[in-house]
């Protein structure tokens, strides 16, 4: 092996989260099934603590990923991960005659959340404020949409974006007919 030792160490964190969000488990799910208290493996993954020889065995067991795989350069460069539109995730409560389908994956929760808006002629979603200095980005894909962030407000039409403050109640409504948009929300 050519490579650096600290080139290893320093992909291993990385390499280690990647392989744990590939299977959608949660820093309480490794821990029971490697054996691995939860705070080590957290330890591990934000590079604040280097595993022994056994401890990335078990981890390694328990992600049922290949040792030698795990810190191979080009390990995550051959995969396409695909979500099927029957698929994704949907919530129908959190606003009226407003359809939210979940683009991105549950890993990426409160940091970089991606939503497809659909809504009915009239539908309004009404946010509560998330974490401070949150954001959001929309656009509208079809139809018109009015925008609320605080006391500023936009009218969108088809193909317009609108960044704003999440921080503050905010509120996404159909302005005549029905809508669809994208929305991405940053550091909820």
């Amino acid at each position: 092996m050519t490579e650096n030792t600290d080139d290893i160490l320093n992909r291993l964190p990385a390499r280690l989260k990647e392989a744990r969000r590939a299977q959608g488990l949660s820093l309480e799910a490794v821990a029971n099934l490697s054996g691995v208290s939860r705070s080590m493996v957290s330890q591990i993954e934000r590079g604040e603590s280097s595993p022994t020889i056994a401890t990335l065995w078990n981890l390694t067991r328990a992600l049922q990923v290949d040792f030698a795989g795990l810190l191979d350069a080009e390990a995550a460069r051959d995969r396409v991960d695909v979500l099927r539109a029957a698929a994704a995730p949907t919530i129908d409560n959190r606003g009226e005659g407003c359809r939210i389908r979940i683009l991105s994956p549950p890993e990426e929760a409160g940091h970089h959340e991606l939503y497809e808006l659909i809504f009915a002629a009239g539908g309004v979603l009404d946010s509560k404020p998330h974490a401070r200095g949150a954001r959001e980005q929309l656009t509208v894909i079809e139809g018109e949409l009015t925008v609320t962030s605080g006391s500023a407000e936009a009218a969108l039409a088809t193909g317009d974006s609108a960044r704003y403050a999440a921080d503050v109640p905010h509120r996404i409504a159909a302005r005549g007919g029905a809508a669809r948009a994208f929305l991405v929300v940053k550091d909820a």
